[in-house]
């Protein structure tokens, strides 16, 4: 496992050390380990997000939505399986 040593102001080392004294996290380097799995998540789901964005995008021009006709034939498909 490689070393990173990171410089922080004095109420950010404060904050950390709470964290690992709360107990939740054993050291300092697992909180951190812990932010930067949290944010690597984060950017995954935004780029998932994007991909799905940019889908629609490509898809063309919008079509007409009718939520009545929607919801009538979601309750016929729910009849069908619960009949």
């Amino acid at each position: 496992m490689a070393t990173m040593n990171v410089s922080l102001p004095d109420p950010m080392k404060a904050w950390v050390e709470t964290q690992t004294q709360a107990g939740r996290y054993s050291n300092a380097s697992d909180y951190v380990r812990d932010l930067i799995r949290r944010d690597q998540d984060r950017q995954a789901a935004v780029s998932d997000l994007q991909q799905l964005v940019d889908e629609g995008t490509a898809s063309g021009a919008p079509e007409k939505f009718d939520m009545e006709a929607f919801l009538k034939r979601k309750r016929e498909e729910h009849d069908l399986h619960i009949g």
